[in-house]
């Protein structure tokens, strides 16, 4: 069962909210739709918290049958996203997920992964969950231990405010079955 929808009303309220403790008057021209236009927002970019990650394993279960007993590696590099820090809210972008898992029996369709990394990140969000989330999901959909999920990314929390250091990245590595203890997948893993 899916948690409870975005309430748009209570984002606005609140966006009015703010706009006035900001000082700013929020029945200027140029104010006066924002609160609406953040609660759209918000809906869209938040769209992940209304679904499990079961849920989310269920909308995108497309696989294909696989016969093999090898050891071959499934990777899709670059997939790029965005979320939102859960500690202040601010932006986690120019971020670069990539997901590997070893089939056992099915693949999964590819956009699919994308999908599953795009609606994960549709959550305030630690980078680290992220990771974990995503290989969470990738394991019910591929019935596979074996996943691994790199993440790149910059947060606007350090870029923009604080220390403001505007190269740092962080990188998240979430490593499942074979991938942890194995030396030879994480190589295979960390080629380009």
């Amino acid at each position: 069962m899916a948690k409870k929808a975005i309430d748009k009303e209570a984002i606005k309220f609140h966006v009015r909210g703010i706009l006035e403790a900001l000082g700013d008057d929020p029945e200027r021209e140029g104010l006066l739709e924002t609160p609406d236009r953040v609660a759209r927002m918000y809906e869209e970019v938040f769209e992940g918290m209304n679904y499990t990650n079961e849920e989310i394993a269920k909308m995108f279960d497309k696989c294909f049958e696989h016969n093999s007993d090898s050891e071959d590696m499934v990777i899709v590099r670059d997939i790029n996203a965005f979320s939102y820090c859960e500690h202040h809210m601010a932006l986690m972008y120019d971020m670069k997920i990539t997901v590997a898992y070893i089939p056992k029996s099915k693949v999964l369709g590819l956009s699919k992964i994308a999908r599953i990394a795009d609606m994960v990140t549709k959550r305030l969000q630690l980078q680290e969950r992220i990771g974990n989330d995503i290989a969470e999901i990738m394991q019910m959909v591929t019935g596979s231990e074996d996943v691994a999920v790199l993440i790149e990314a910059n947060h606007s929390c350090m870029t923009a405010r604080g220390i403001k250091n505007s190269t740092a990245k962080t990188y998240t590595t979430t490593l499942r079955g074979e991938f942890k203890t194995r030396l030879d997948l994480q190589n295979r893993l960390f080629l380009k």
